[in-house]
């Protein structure tokens, strides 16, 4: 359990960005889900079930003009950053997990 920061910027606009902290890394990967789902609930509003696969979700999160996050490291006391492909890649790990399949 990893205290993380989740930072958002949307759009190349500064005054997009947002940040949301949660208290471990797969809390944190299960926030930008959301934040995925929010964003195709807002495109399909009268659409009652949204249905997505992996590839669309990361099409999202390439397409976001930044997004990272920062995981404390106890160790040192400091927080570690980490970008998109190591978010893709714990998004897959947890997407994984959650439908059973081994990684």
């Amino acid at each position: 359990m990893s205290h993380t920061i989740l930072l958002v910027q949307p759009a190349r606009n500064p005054e997009t960005r947002t940040y949301s902290d949660y208290e471990s890394v797969n809390e944190c990967m299960e926030g930008v889900c959301k934040i995925y789902e929010e964003h195709l609930k807002r495109r399909n509003p009268n659409t009652p079930t949204i249905t997505y696969d992996i590839s669309q979700l990361f099409d999202f999160v390439d397409q976001l003009a930044d997004l990272s996050c920062l995981v404390y490291q106890k160790s040192t006391n400091t927080y570690a950053p980490y970008n998109k492909e190591w978010i893709k890649e714990k998004i897959y790990v947890l997407l994984r997990q959650a439908a059973g399949t081994p990684p």
